[in-house]
């Protein structure tokens, strides 16, 4: 499946808007995969993503595998660490943290995936990584040891997303990181995606379908949500594709 970009790509072109359920390996036993991801492929979403930031070796494999075994759609890697390649996904958002100053999270840690991912088929889909703060401490800053960007500093958030691209980044990923207590600000959506000239992804904080919309009309080309799910697994029942549809 090499062809996952020029999806995403076609479909913000036509302002067909995706979504993207993640999956934390740490959080997600293989035993209820069968049961959930029969609710995501009922379910609007286009794309599965798998990762998180504190995740033992072994683990993201086995889990993908499972994923793959009861979807069609495209399993992309969101990967917190070089362990969590496997070649049992369909692609990888090969992420640069951005926003931080870290050399590791920056470029340390890519360099030091090539060897495993030059042996692999995955689509690698090179991202700009934007953390912005959402009110407490997330996972990716405690473990990247950045600090994200100041929601108040739009003209930085919007600056870095533009370098990200200039530097030749195929999307920019807005992360208000897992967990966060409130989505990122539509204006702030709003005003990176008038920066650029690639797909935006927005994830963070998104709980109901009304801030799913609302990031969507702000200018999100695709969503993420994890940590919804995770929670209330009825959040799906939200949204069904024929519910979607005949809405």
């Amino acid at each position: 499946m090499n062809n996952i970009f020029k999806n995403i790509i076609d479909a913000a072109d036509k302002d067909i808007k995706q979504l993207a359920v993640l999956i934390d390996p740490d959080k997600m036993r293989v035993e209820t995969v069968s049961s959930f991801i029969t609710k995501v492929n009922q379910s609007i979403a286009t794309h599965i993503f798998v990762g998180g930031s504190e995740v033992d070796e072994g683990v993201t494999e086995t889990l993908v595998a499972e994923i793959k075994r009861h979807t069609a759609l495209p399993v992309i890697l969101f990967p917190g660490d070089v362990i969590q390649i496997t070649d049992k996904a369909d692609g990888i958002l090969f992420l640069s943290l951005i926003s931080g100053r870290n050399p590791d999270y920056l470029i340390g840690k890519q360099v030091e995936a090539v060897s495993k991912l030059v042996k692999t088929k995955l689509e690698i889909i090179p991202t700009g990584y934007v953390l912005i703060e959402n009110g407490k401490e997330t996972a990716v800053q405690r473990v990247s040891e950045t600090k994200p960007l100041k929601r108040n500093d739009l003209q930085t958030i919007k600056d870095t997303a533009k370098a990200g691209e200039l530097l030749g980044m195929k999307l920019i990923y807005l992360e208000a990181g897992s967990g966060a207590t409130h989505p990122i600000d539509l204006y702030i959506i709003s005003e990176v995606k008038r920066q650029l000239n690639i797909p935006l992804i927005v994830g963070g904080g998104i709980r109901t379908k009304i801030e799913l919309d609302s990031a969507y009309n702000a200018g999100a080309d695709l969503v993420v949500i994890g940590t919804a799910f995770e929670n209330d697994v009825t959040f799906f029942d939200k949204l069904k594709k024929q519910q979607i549809f005949n809405s």
